[in-house]
């Protein structure tokens, strides 16, 4: 007969991957007919939009659309000018375990924009993006809990249970949303919209039944030329709520969630005279789901009874080992080469973030580009950058994957300071520890013929325990239990074995 066992079915996601691509794209544009000769470019500004993500055998694919605008001043006009450019690109990357059912969350910002006028009527557009990247691989396992009827032919088991923290789900959802910006009266109102930045945060999420809630903001910052025929910015934050269909997760899951931008446009209100800015934004909520889980795992049994045969299966387990948010609060000094009379808009950009390791300190280092728009002493457009470094250190042991996300958080204070600007902000570096965890379950289980022994039995077993053996190993081998071994060297409990000479009962 064969010894029937309770399984149960273990549904998860493991990571296989967690990179950043870099991606460089270059393009020579002609002014347009209708747009005035170069004079001298101020700036380049813009956004990365993810368009598409694909799971191949062996690699991840990703394409997106640069959406690029181009500030300069006009050869013989008054006034700042812009030029739209839109570069579309296309990235992979590669993993022997990745296969078409995985599932990818992506985000991808612009970490460096940059033009150069080749002469009057032509431009060299270059655009760099920084895009992150997660591979998540389904898995199904079942984990063998116990012997039904146990109790039956003199079955003895061994049962542990693990706890574990899981990646449940991998979801998303593309949601679209728009609102109104109004320029106050305090402002002159727009001639023309110049540029636009979109930035979007991640709020408060929550699991309710079946159903992921979450809420976040899309920051919008405009700068246009005015009335006046002056650069201006107006800035405003436009909050979103969004329903997401779960399934398969408890209440008290935890949730990391991510938004990609795939759509954004700003445009003067026809019916606003210049005082409203309609926006239309297009995203992707992507949401790894994780979830702890105490799970029952049957991992040996034998009978005191019968010879059996048991059979085993090794499920490898990525386990979250520690989650957290180091908060960094950040004061910069950079020179500049000349006096700066007032800032019309400044802005972070995050890049690469590098991992190094030495020892238990797991440091993140991430790349910052700071760049401002403003007017110098002459009232004259100008833009300036300043790069830096800012590392933030964990204590670390055993990991098998390190991830880590930043973001700013807050507002970026930019001020005058001698000989330069001083510029306040700060970060929050979220990580996540991953361990690669083999859990050994009893999968089939069948009495056998009892082996013949040669000579004769001893009547007496005196042994003791020997390195790294537990009484279970023991009990096993000779055929009794646990128990019996307890009571009849009157040991107060299994720990108490240790270090003495036992006297082993044989029941077979």
């Amino acid at each position: 007969m064969e010894f029937e066992l309770e399984r149960t079915q273990l549904d998860r996601f493991d990571a296989l991957l967690d990179t950043t691509l870099h991606q460089e794209e270059t393009l020579e544009m002609i002014v347009p007919d209708a747009c005035p000769d170069i004079l001298r470019i101020v700036e380049t500004d813009g956004r990365v939009l993810l368009r598409s993500k694909e799971a191949h055998d062996g690699r991840a694919e990703l394409a997106g659309t640069f959406k690029a605008a181009i500030l300069y001043l006009p050869d013989g006009e008054s006034g700042v000018r812009h030029l739209d450019v839109t570069i579309p690109f296309a990235c992979s990357t590669e993993n022997r375990e990745i296969r078409p059912d995985c599932v990818i969350t992506a985000t991808a910002r612009l970490s460096k924009a940059d033009t150069r006028a080749v002469n009057p009527r032509k431009v060299l557009v270059r655009v760099e993006a920084t895009v992150d990247i997660q591979v998540f691989a389904p898995r199904q396992d079942q984990l063998c809990s116990h012997v039904l009827d146990g109790t039956e032919g003199g079955i003895q088991q061994r049962i542990q249970t693990e706890d574990v923290c899981l990646i449940a789900g991998v979801q998303e959802k593309p949601f679209p949303f728009s609102d109104e910006v109004t320029i106050s009266a305090g402002r002159p109102a727009a001639a023309e919209l110049l540029k636009n930045r979109i930035t979007l945060e991640c709020g408060e999420s929550k699991i309710i039944g079946n159903k992921l809630i979450f809420k976040g903001s899309a920051r919008i910052s405009v700068l246009y030329r005015g009335e006046d025929d002056a650069p201006h910015t107006v800035e405003s934050d436009l909050p979103f709520s969004q329903i997401m269909e779960v399934s398969g997760v408890t209440e008290d899951a935890g949730c990391n969630l991510s938004l990609a931008l795939t759509g954004a446009e700003c445009e003067l209100s026809e019916e606003g005279d210049g005082r409203t800015i309609t926006v239309r934004v297009e995203a992707l909520a992507q949401a790894v789901i994780q979830e702890r889980r105490t799970l029952t795992v049957l991992t040996d049994a034998y009978s005191v009874d019968h010879s059996l045969h048991g059979e085993w299966e090794e499920s490898a387990l990525d386990i979250l080992l520690e989650q957290g948010v180091r908060n960094q609060n950040i004061r910069e000094l950079w020179e500049t080469t000349e006096e700066i009379r007032e800032i019309l808009e400044s802005q972070l950009r995050i890049g690469e973030i590098a991992q190094t390791r030495e020892e238990s300190q797991h440091t993140f280092t991430a790349l910052i580009e700071l760049e401002l728009l403003y007017l110098n002493e002459n009232e004259e457009l100008c833009s300036t950058s300043h790069s830096f470094h800012v590392p933030c250190g964990i204590e670390s042991v055993n990991e098998r994957l390190c991830s880590c996300r930043c973001q700013q958080m807050g507002d970026l204070f930019v001020t005058p300071a001698a000989g330069g600007l001083e510029a306040r902000f700060s970060l929050d570096f979220a990580y996540q520890i991953f361990s690669k965890k083999s859990i050994s379950s009893l999968s089939e289980l069948y009495p056998v013929e009892a082996a013949e022994e040669e000579g004769e039995r001893p009547s007496l077993i005196l042994r003791m325990l020997e390195q790294g053996e537990a009484l279970w190993d023991v009990a096993k081998a000779y055929g009794t239990t646990i128990n019996d071994i307890i009571s009849v060297n009157e040991l107060s409990d299994e720990s108490a074995a240790a270090g003495k000479l036992l006297l082993i009962p044989r029941r077979r």
